[in-house]
């Protein structure tokens, strides 16, 4: 089993230092530290258990860290950044891991974007040697790139030519949307395996300074503090420890203290259940903030961000993921608004943009979703988001006989009208009402109602509305419709339906990046017997299939 959970006392490939409102991201792969047999990690080449640790560096510096108001992601070895992501890896590892790493770490680096645009910690990249591939892409999601002028280091995006793959960390998207690179120079840059360096890569949008290697480590240190001045980050707040979750899991169940997870394995589906706040809301900011992570709101989204990281990792075979929620709505509503009147505090705003980031990770996530309301349910204002967020929504109209449990209702918050925006850029309920702008304004008019099946249905907010009659039997019908179609096919038209609306740098990553390189990945061009991944280091050439498909 691959687990996300780790700290910095475990890392092997990353080392953090502070130094007051900067810290230092320094990458140090371990060579041996791979998360497989099969494969050195050289040349501070990654595969997904170094991006693991990424990840939890990044969150533990926006949550433990309010003083760090500029990162700067740096390497600890002499003349080389980071060569990407491990050749050896790529070739060895199934179809679905590749595919499953390239959207981690893709979503992995949007965290570090989201930071410096929301959170005020801004991110330098300091290139002190080559930066190739996925190196070159963990550079491009800094907000600077400074790149060291020593003759020797340059930045390169050499999978089209040498490896027959695409730079699968959004590396395509950034050069043209984020940096603004001509796209023809672009054309060129991703055309040779040596790449660039000096006033040339700066010239080309490629990075945003060169400095000679005498006067390298200063102006890093500069620029950094630099960055740093116009942050909002508080310098004399306490962090939140992000201390290990609470997990009790078996082969077929996981439960968290605010989450249970549940497999059937015959259907191949996954029920994932949010369980509202038990604990008393705090009496003010300084109380939510003594909690720590065991906050409810932070609790429940980091249960959730791990489950589904859980699932699209260990289980593959399970197509069909379900949300449903249990607890009081009144509950969920009191601490929505505990949110929603401490928002411009920094320890709260970190939490409402990880429900965002952890939202979104629902959007991206290749399974089937489908969201039940049942008697019981909670579906209030950020967890009422996850009905959107899914493929289809069913919600019970009345009760079940012999049970005296309410009807369910659902309720809207101002939560579910811009506070957690999809990649489009647009709400989820925009995305769903394209076109509809009367029928978003009556829902923006229903906000703070408590709406049953029928209301809620005509409101456009639940797909279906059925009866305790229908309910079993429909509900059946469609788990095994569900189960009875290609996975390719439903990951491909649910990723097109998904993404309506504008597109964006992280539609494009998620909508077209990720579905060509999941083709891409498949292809003998790439991974065949003669394949470039298969035939690189041996010393043969590639044979490719020359026809255009």
């Amino acid at each position: 089993m691959i687990s996300f959970q780790t700290n910095p006392a475990a890392y092997q490939h990353w080392e953090l230092a502070f130094e007051g409102p900067v810290a230092r991201l320094r990458m140090g792969v371990k060579e041996d530290g791979g998360l497989v047999p099969g494969y050195e990690l050289k040349l501070n080449s990654y595969d997904l258990g170094v991006d693991i640790e990424l990840y939890d560096a990044v969150q533990r510096l926006r949550f433990e860290h309010p003083e760090v108001k500029t990162v700067i992601l740096e390497s600890a070895k002499e003349r080389v950044f980071c060569a990407g992501a491990n050749i050896r890896m790529l070739g060895s590892s199934t179809h679905v891991h590749k595919v499953n790493f390239c959207k981690f770490t893709n979503e992995t680096r949007n965290s570090i974007e989201d930071a410096s645009e929301f959170s005020g910690q801004r991110y330098l990249c300091a290139i002190n040697g080559t930066a190739a591939g996925g190196g070159y892409e963990l550079a491009l999601a800094a907000d600077h790139i400074m790149l060291i002028d020593d003759g020797n280091a340059s930045v390169s995006l050499p999978e089209v030519p040498l490896l027959a793959v695409l730079p699968g960390t959004g590396g395509l998207t950034r050069l043209v949307d984020k940096r603004m690179m001509r796209r023809d120079l672009a054309d060129v840059f991703c055309s040779i395996e040596e790449g660039i360096k000096g006033q040339r890569a700066v010239d080309w949008r490629l990075v945003d300074e060169t400095v000679v290697s005498s006067q390298f480590p200063e102006a890093v240190k500069a620029r950094a503090e630099a960055m740093a001045a116009d942050s909002d980050r508080p310098a004399d707040e306490a962090g939140i420890a992000l201390e290990p979750l609470g997990v009790i899991s078996s082969d077929d169940e996981r439960h968290y203290p605010h989450l249970d997870l549940s497999i059937d394995r015959n259907a191949r589906t996954a029920v994932v259940l949010l369980k509202g706040p038990t604990e008393q809301l705090p009496d003010d900011l300084a109380a939510a903030k003594q909690q720590g992570c065991n906050f409810w709101p932070l609790a429940v989204i980091r249960e959730l961000d791990d489950a589904l990281l859980y699932l699209r990792t260990n289980e593959p075979e399970v197509g069909t993921l379900i949300f449903k929620t249990a607890g009081d709505s009144a509950q969920v509503a009191a601490y929505e608004n505990f949110l929603s009147d401490h928002q411009a505090d920094w320890f709260i705003r970190e939490i409402i943009l990880y429900m965002k980031r952890t939202l979104k990770r629902v959007d991206y996530t290749s399974r089937s979703t489908f969201a039940f309301v049942e008697p019981g349910s909670c579906f209030y204002g950020f967890l009422a988001e996850l009905l959107f967020a899914v493929d289809r929504s069913y919600m019970l109209d009345g009760q079940f006989e012999d049970d005296d449990t309410a009807a369910p209702m659902i309720t809207l918050s101002a939560f579910n009208f811009g506070v957690l925006p999809m990649g489009n850029g647009l709400t989820r309920l925009q995305t769903r009402f394209l076109g509809e702008s009367e029928t978003l304004e009556k829902a923006q008019s229903l906000m703070g109602e408590s709406l049953l099946a029928e209301a809620a249905e005509q409101a456009g907010l639940v797909t279906f509305a059925l009866d305790d009659i229908d309910w079993e039997d429909d509900i059946r019908f469609l788990l095994e419709e569900r189960a009875s179609y290609s996975p390719d096919a439903l990951t491909g038209m649910e990723a097109n339906l998904r993404f309506a609306g504008p597109e964006t740098m992280e539609t494009k990553i998620f909508g077209r990046l990720s579905a060509w390189q999941n083709w891409i990945f498949q292809r003998p061009n790439a991974v065949g017997v003669q394949g470039a991944l298969k035939c690189f280091g041996t010393g043969e050439r590639a044979t490719y299939d020359q026809k255009r498909v």
